[in-house]
């Protein structure tokens, strides 16, 4: 279960208060929606006289980099970590949560993590991220009326997030004209997204439409106005990145769901000022999902971090 919140503006921390020490893992920063994340984290931590010490693993296909990390942590001595997790289920990583979990409370940031050691979660439904996008060319494309293809290009499998994400497009297509013809996955940098990106168009080159993630959209993008002379699909992305935001603004890309990546890093560092190792959560906190197109007003509330930013990683 998801609960959606609003935006709070907390009150700072005393100056006096000694600032409290975190730790945030996340993937890595390769993706413009984790520097988002960041953006938010940073922000509040400053607000609430927190230090930060922020690791990427390198990739989602870095788990035995992620658990060292989490050990590292621990002998920092921080008061918590937030996990931006590569891996929603795998026992190494599970086990390793449990361990830290009895010294300090871990709490789960973005990514769905079946652990029932953490303290805390933020986050949003990733069904509820691909059901909005499958809605939309439902509204597009009813049932019976003529047929269009579709190609999906998400993360790897292992992640938490693209089982549900898939799930919850194919439920809001069901009621539509659109087929998924092929679904293609990967780490979510953009090297390996735009290698995707190049087969799924070499496989469907008449594909009426391109549903990916931010890094695949962007690299699509470019790979089409490289290729002008070949038919372009219609671009859709599951999340939000600066480049997807540009391009939604200049019709570059049809639509996107957005879960407010910035909002999510200030509820992280809210959840964990107050929560304590004994505490226990399996409700997840999370923004309100919505879809941005160039026709709503969302386009003009949606936040991302600064176009310059790059978060101070260990």
């Amino acid at each position: 279960m998801i609960c959606s919140t609003s935006w709070v503006t907390p009150l700072a921390a005393s100056p006096a208060q000694k600032a409290r020490l975190f730790c945030v893992l996340v993937p890595h920063f390769k993706d413009e929606y984790w520097l988002s994340v960041g953006y938010g984290l940073e922000q509040e931590a400053a607000r609430q006289n927190v230090d930060l010490l922020l690791y990427e693993a390198g990739g989602y296909n870095a788990l035995a980099e992620q658990i060292k990390l989490l050990d590292q942590c621990v002998k920092r001595g921080v008061d918590a970590i937030l996990i931006g997790a590569v891996s929603s289920n795998h026992p190494d990583l599970l086990q390793a949560i449990n361990r830290v979990a009895q010294k300090l409370p871990v709490i789960g940031l973005v990514n769905e993590l079946h652990s029932d050691a953490l303290s805390g979660r933020i986050g949003v439904d990733w069904k509820e991220m691909g059901f909005v996008l499958g809605r939309y060319l439902s509204e597009l494309h009813p049932k019976g009326t003529p047929p269009k293809t579709a190609v999906l290009i998400s993360g790897p499998r292992a992640a938490g997030w693209t089982g549900p994400l898939e799930a919850g497009l194919r439920e809001g297509l069901s009621v539509s004209s659109v087929t998924i013809a092929e679904v293609f996955s990967a780490d979510t940098g953009l090297r390996q997204q735009l290698a995707l990106v190049e087969m799924a168009l070499e496989k469907h080159p008449e594909a009426d439409y391109l549903i990916g993630s931010a890094p695949a959209v962007e690299a699509a993008i470019g790979l089409l106005v490289a290729n002008k002379d070949q038919h372009s699909p219609k671009l859709l992305s599951t999340y939000i990145s600066h480049t997807v935001l540009r391009s939604l603004m200049n019709d570059n890309v049809l639509a996107a769901s957005f879960d407010d990546p910035t909002q999510q890093g200030v509820l992280a560092i809210q959840q964990a000022v107050r929560v304590n190792k004994s505490a226990r959560s399996a409700e997840a906190v999370g923004p309100e999902i919505v879809l941005l197109t160039k026709a709503n007003h969302g386009l003009q509330k949606a936040s991302v971090s600064p176009a310059d930013y790059f978060p101070a990683i260990e």
